[in-house]
């Protein structure tokens, strides 16, 4: 990129087994220097719908979590990564994301995603369209959040979206909105994210409908660099003005993690050294890690790095070498 973004660091969290610890972790999250708590936004617990999908459970919903985890803290951004606008009718995702900046003051990340997760629609009795039309209802939907955020009245007649003679409340705190994530893996996907939004994850293609070697197959370095093109040709003149965002599924920090780099580059099906350039992966020491995600930086423009809750701690002198820098 042309403009280099800081580094910004965040943490996906999936499970919680009592309130109290929630808390705990939000606060212990802030702690470590983290910028944004991402809860994911999936429904299905286990079952043989979800096995199929080799997809983890989520415990508890994203927006009462996100609720919860603003409360407990006081910097801590909240967001998540990401809502799937299938699950959610358009008018009440605005308000509870509205609700959501409104309550915690001004720190919530807004994240979308078209769906992927085909056995979740069918396990909950929702309709699962063709990638075309999700990616067009995420821009109608995209549309409806704009108009909810801003003054006057709400006026979306679009093919999944509509919704007329309303101003929506509450304002949000952030204007004219919340920052405004989209994520994805596909071309038109991308493409969109780049017109559209000021944070733009460049996640797995997850054209199969769960996760697995494809998930894999279509993150490498060639791929990865493809993906941030067609992110580019959306932005246009925005292009310096977007904030590239990319998880680490897989990471090993030498001498602070449970799980060595040879087995966590074994669950990813690749070798340690293909693992310590795998744009979703990250292995080594912390000098080794930081000098790592600087080259991303370097060739890829990724800024914004997620980790998930089980390596927030082995994770976190990177956070605190590389967070504004």
């Amino acid at each position: 990129m042309s403009t280099t973004k800081p580094f910004r660091f965040a943490v996906q969290s999936y499970r919680v087994e009592k309130p109290s610890e929630w808390r705990e972790r939000a606060r212990r999250i802030e702690e470590l220097g983290y910028s944004t708590l991402h809860v994911a936004d999936h429904y299905i617990g286990p079952g043989p719908m979800l096995e199929a999908t080799s997809h983890r459970a989520q415990t508890v919903a994203a927006v009462p979590a996100l609720a919860v985890a603003a409360e407990a803290t006081t910097t801590l951004r909240i967001g998540s990564r990401m809502f799937c606008i299938g699950y959610h009718q358009p008018v009440v995702l605005a308000k509870e994301a509205a609700s959501l900046d409104f309550f915690s003051e001004g720190r919530l990340e807004l994240g979308l995603g078209a769906g992927w997760l085909e056995n979740e629609f069918i396990a909950m009795g929702i309709p699962f369209p063709s990638a075309g039309e999700r990616i067009t209802a995420l821009r109608e939907t995209v549309d409806l959040l704009n108009q909810s955020f801003g003054d006057g009245l709400v006026d979306v007649a679009g093919t999944h979206v509509r919704a007329h003679g309303f101003e929506a409340l509450p304002k949000t705190p952030q204007r004219p909105r919340p920052p405004l994530m989209i994520g994805g893996g596909a071309p038109r996907i991308l493409r969109m994210a780049g017109e559209l939004a000021d944070i733009v994850s460049v996640n797995y293609n997850n054209r199969s409908g769960k996760l697995g070697a494809d998930s894999v197959a279509t993150s490498g370095t060639d791929e990865t660099a493809k993906k941030v093109g067609w992110v580019r040709e959306g932005a246009g003149s925005r292009w310096d003005d977007i904030e590239l965002e990319t998880a680490a599924y897989f990471v090993s920090v030498t001498g602070r993690s449970e799980v060595g780099a040879e087995d966590v580059a074994a669950k990813a099906g690749l070798t340690v050294e293909e693992l310590r350039t795998f744009p979703h992966g990250l292995a080594g020491t912390v000098d080794e890690i930081s000098d790592e995600l600087e080259r991303r930086r370097e060739v890829y423009g990724f800024s914004y790095i997620t980790v998930g809750d089980t390596h927030m701690d082995a994770f976190a002198p990177v956070v605190e070498r590389l967070a504004g820098r």
